[in-house]
């Protein structure tokens, strides 16, 4: 109950707040349109944490993106929630760009839709069946209504952090069959890699971090998820998809038989030192 009420609290004090501050906005033209925080969800409800990761990825969208003239350029992302990539996008879909967000959640895809006006969005419902955000869905996995080699970049902020091993192999097959020859990818990853087990593993301990409001040792990902062996899972996770980690045997087995390599790794700060971001970011490319 009382958690119930400070959610409430926040809500009328971060509205009166935010019809002040954004008149204030001045260089981040794109931040206007954050939802209020009844729609503010993915793990970030804060106006200054969707402000700060707003333009941690329309840097990265940037230098990701190909420079095609006047060619028009479709930006795909995967797991869109209420827009969050979206207005990281923005900016770089004005003078000839298109950007597609697809959802497993129907009342997210349905605010999006409401939400966001401009000709260069279009938002899809995804109809699948996930434990921890669509389990009244249908469990047969099914291809994104996206042409094959369309995309010139894709982008899954907090996807593949939630996917079981089947799923994930899956839908980074589809991450493949949408991406133009020599398009990008940008997703975000738990990635159990050598860095993890030998350095961040082995230095936690149960306290607060210097880098995130959460403990250190919430992100241990000791269990397998599943019985697999290269994807994993927290002992707090009600549901193995609440938080799934990956091994670098995971990455390198979804990898195969794909025409994408990985060209960038920036370690997230989840790892108990400094990142870029929370979550590990991986840049794919596609091979010409």
């Amino acid at each position: 109950m009382i958690a119930k009420i400070r959610k409430l609290e926040y809500r009328l004090i971060n509205g009166l707040f935010e019809k002040l501050d954004k008149k204030f906005i001045r260089r981040s033209l794109n931040i206007k349109n954050i939802p209020s925080a009844k729609f503010r969800r993915g793990g970030k409800a804060s106006l200054i944490e969707w402000s700060h990761v707003i333009g941690i990825f329309q840097a990265l969208i940037g230098l990701n993106l190909p420079k095609k003239g006047s060619e028009k350029t479709l930006i795909l992302d995967i797991g869109c929630g209420t827009g969050l990539l979206a207005l990281a996008s923005e900016p770089h879909l004005i003078d000839n760009g298109q950007y597609i967000g697809i959802d497993v959640m129907e009342k997210d895809i349905a605010f999006c839709r409401k939400h966001y006006h401009k000709p260069y969005f279009k938002f899809i419902h995804h109809d699948l069946f996930n434990p921890t955000y669509s389990e009244h869905q249908r469990k047969e996995k099914t291809k994104w209504d996206i042409e094959q080699n369309s995309a010139d970049l894709v982008t899954a902020l907090s996807v593949w952090t939630h996917l079981n091993e089947e799923d994930a192999i899956f839908y980074f097959k589809e991450i493949d069959r949408v991406l133009k020859p020599g398009g990008k990818a940008i997703i975000t990853f738990f990635l159990l890699d050598s860095d993890y087990y030998q350095r961040s593993y082995p230095l936690r301990k149960d306290q607060a971090s210097r880098y995130h409001n959460t403990k250190q040792t919430k992100w241990i990902f000791g269990v397998n998820a599943y019985g697999s062996g290269n994807w994993f899972t927290t002992k707090w996770a009600k549901h193995a998809e609440d938080a799934i980690a990956i091994t670098s045997e995971g990455l390198d087995k979804m990898l195969s038989g794909l025409n994408m390599d990985l060209i960038t790794l920036y370690p997230g700060n989840w790892r108990e030192a400094s990142g870029l971001y929370f979550q590990d970011i991986l840049v794919f490319q596609k091979k010409e």
